[in-house]
């Protein structure tokens, strides 16, 4: 297919939220973690479409057909004072992996950022996925070694707002 090599790269809408949501079970299924995924299509609908969108997206589209999605959201660094953006999920469907799709992909998302006056991407990678980290590494993204991520889900996050509650 001709198109393969001019993906067009375009902002995600309300209706690609099916779209959204099937790319991110897809990204599960690959890393063997679909069991995981607890979002819906209508979660993505609401905090990504609504009155104060909690992330974006940019579709890839190759002649018509679904070929990728970035999904981000602002950041801030303090210590460089500067914004930028946290890539939450990346993904190409299987039909269009290698074509450089996902480099098409963060290439106009650096771009659209710099546009806003952003100045870095930010993303995590699993540590078992090496293709993902050799393929960002060579885009120029580095491994922070000063860096590691902390989360608190479910449980823990409950804990720690039920907490806070109680220091108000």
């Amino acid at each position: 297919m001709a198109g393969h090599n001019h993906p067009l790269i375009r902002p995600a809408t309300i209706d690609d939220a099916e779209t959204i949501h099937a790319a991110i079970l897809g990204i599960a299924e690959a890393v063997g973690e679909l069991h995981k995924v607890r979002s819906t299509p209508d979660d993505i609908r609401r905090f990504g479409f609504g009155p104060t969108p909690a992330f974006e997206a940019l579709i890839a589209e190759v002649e018509g057909i679904f070929a990728g999605l970035c999904l981000f959201f602002p950041s801030f660094s303090t210590w460089q004072g500067r914004p930028g953006v946290y890539v939450q999920d990346l993904f190409v469907a299987k039909d269009f992996r290698g074509l450089g799709v996902g480099e098409k992909l963060l290439k106009r998302l650096a771009a659209v950022t710099r546009e806003r006056g952003g100045h870095y991407i930010r993303l995590s990678v699993d540590t078992g996925n090496h293709s993902a980290q050799a393929f960002y590494q060579r885009l120029g993204l580095r491994l922070s070694d000063a860096e590691q991520i902390y989360a608190a889900y479910r449980e823990d996050f409950n804990a720690l707002a039920d907490a806070g509650d109680d220091e108000g």
